[in-house]
């Protein structure tokens, strides 16, 4: 199993029956792919419209006009609805959307969220992100640990800020944080790693759960 299939599958257990979720470009689209046999989560996608189902690829079921926000084409489930921008944002800004599922550039020990720019480089805007931070009841990241070895999890982002204060957890391939009051909390990681490679690729200061467990997937 790839970094980001174990990702989107450890995310996928963090949902209730009945949950209306958004999910961001990246990593988080592949969250749908795994949601737990019984449990009904209605996604969102925030270019306009709800119950997005599996991702397609075969050419004959392909609708060219049907995508989520990350380009892709997708399905949509019986009950599902399209709408303009306008309402789609109501839904995110309304407080509607149990959670958020985004990829990170960088998050910080204080919960604060950079993911859409990098300075020096051309970025599109920053689309979304900032009302899904503040408008989801939950935010989520998915992302891998590291980039190009260095830790995305640090002690203060140094880059554009999506969202102040506005992570809960942290989901990547070696480990589950929550962001607490108190600071970050290691509450799982891999089979295949210990807690030094955590503690070694992490900047940011880690509480160990006296509960610390191994993910399951």
């Amino acid at each position: 199993m790839d970094k980001k299939e174990f990702i989107a599958r450890r995310v996928a257990q963090e949902f209730k029956d009945g949950d209306f979720v958004n999910l961001g470009i990246g990593i988080p689209t592949l969250v749908g792919n795994y949601i737990p046999e019984g449990i009904k989560v209605y996604l969102h996608s925030e270019n306009g419209f709800t119950h997005i189902g599996p991702m397609l690829e075969n050419e004959n079921e392909i609708d060219p006009e049907l995508i989520n926000a990350s380009d892709q084409h997708v399905s949509i489930l019986p009950g599902g609805a399209f709408f303009d921008s306008g309402v789609s944002f109501g839904i995110i800004r309304g407080g509607h959307l149990a959670a958020t599922v985004l990829g990170a550039l960088q998050v910080d020990q204080e919960g604060n969220l950079a993911n859409w720019k990098i300075p020096g480089k051309k970025t599109v805007g920053i689309g979304g992100g900032m009302d899904l931070v503040s408008g989801a009841k939950r935010v989520i990241i998915a992302m891998e640990h590291t980039s190009k070895g260095a830790s995305k999890i640090l002690k203060k982002c140094d880059i554009p800020l999506t969202g102040l204060n506005c992570v809960d957890l942290i989901v990547t391939e070696m480990a589950v944080i929550e962001v607490t009051e108190s600071g970050l909390l290691l509450k799982e990681i891999a089979e295949d790693v210990t807690l030094e490679d955590v503690l070694a690729t992490t900047e940011a200061d880690l509480i160990i759960s006296p509960d610390l467990k191994k993910i399951s997937v």
